[in-house]
């Protein structure tokens, strides 16, 4: 499927869109945030590491979705979420992708070995994204979130 295609489909189910911005939803998406990674810490701990696994990842996502409400995109899909961040901040979405692939491999599928240091690495991983996102919606004001809403609203009308 086209990223086009793609795009359009979520947008015509309203899963994704412009949307005013919201202080408010983006703190509740932080602290989501904060307290997943807090919890996939305390499941390493206690050698749970599948479960550590899909809530390090999960952090990243709600502090995505935080930086999102932060500018007014509602996006409800983890993939496209992924791209935005890409496509419309220029972030580099490495880690996130990494991260969204060993919660689908571990969540999902059976046929593998989690190996603690792993497991560690991903929860790094994820303490470094969310620092380097949450500096970046710290550093937006009214005229970077104007242009990247323009680039949204583009990105929609071209779909």
């Amino acid at each position: 499927m086209k990223k086009s295609d793609f795009f359009n489909r979520l947008q015509e189910e309203r899963k994704l869109q412009l949307v005013p911005p919201s202080e408010e939803i983006m703190s509740s998406y932080m602290k989501k945030s904060d307290s997943h990674l807090i919890s996939a810490k305390l499941l390493l701990k206690n050698d749970r590491l599948e479960e550590s696994v899909s809530l390090a990842y999960y952090s990243m996502y709600y502090m995505l979705l935080s930086l999102f409400f932060r500018v007014g995109i509602k996006c409800e899909n983890h993939s496209a979420g992924i791209i935005l961040l890409k496509e419309l901040f220029n972030i580099d979405n490495t880690l996130i992708s990494y991260a969204k692939k060993e919660r689908i491999d571990k969540q999902y599928y059976v046929d593998f070995k989690i190996m603690k240091a792993e497991v560690e690495e991903l929860i790094q991983a994820a303490e470094i994204f969310n620092s380097k996102t949450l500096d970046f919606i710290e550093k937006l004001n009214s005229e970077k979130i104007t242009k990247i809403r323009m680039k949204m609203d583009t990105l929609l009308k071209q779909v």
